[in-house]
């Protein structure tokens, strides 16, 4: 690459070269986030909480894999990959700290029995399992707490969302709800 100037930085990407030295760290671009991240408190607070209407509506409407006490499973609309599901407590709590003793044990248990059941339908070879906590930490829904459980391939990084900005998700959503929720049954039991 030739900067305006002549000057030749083979290896080096114009970001880089603009914010200083360069930190040898890769950055992935997200710009549909910040929808989220821009959106006023009064916006949000005029926003239904997509969490606690959920288990309004049926399980195949909504995606809801599993229904507990205190909790359920559900897919996640924008999945990272095929079979990421949140794991979110009925009542509209925004942090763990806040969650009762029963929601943190039914939350940990159905987290545990979902990579029970990705594993047995999807044999992934490694999990992420998180929350983000608050919208600066990350979390697209800060209100409601959810826990993310998103099943991971040595062969799942590929060039199509870098490059193309596509994910290939190879099943659709309600078809992978049918099959977890069936298997949900089976590993549970």
């Amino acid at each position: 690459m030739r900067d305006y100037d002549g000057t030749d930085y083979p290896s080096v990407e114009p970001a880089d070269r603009l914010a200083g030295v360069p930190d040898g760290l890769q950055r992935l671009w997200t710009p549909h986030r910040i929808a989220y991240i821009e959106q006023s408190p009064q916006e949000k607070a005029a926003t239904p909480c997509v969490f606690c209407a959920a288990p309004m509506m049926s399980d195949e409407e909504t995606l809801i894999v599993h229904r507990g006490e205190t909790g359920y499973v559900i897919l996640n609309l924008f999945p990272y990959n095929s079979g990421h599901l949140l794991v979110v407590p009925y009542r509209h709590v925004a942090t763990y700290d806040l969650a009762t003793a029963e929601e943190t044990h039914e939350i940990a248990r159905m987290t545990q029995t979902a990579m029970r059941v990705l594993a047995a339908t999807s044999h992934p070879h490694g999990f992420n399992i998180g929350m983000n906590q608050g919208a600066v930490a990350g979390a697209g829904i800060s209100e409601h707490l959810h826990q993310h459980v998103v099943p991971r391939w040595a062969s799942d990084a590929n060039f199509l969302p870098i490059i193309g900005q596509t994910k290939a998700i190879p099943k659709l959503l309600g078809e992978a709800r049918e099959e977890l929720a069936q298997a949900w049954q089976q590993v549970s039991d």
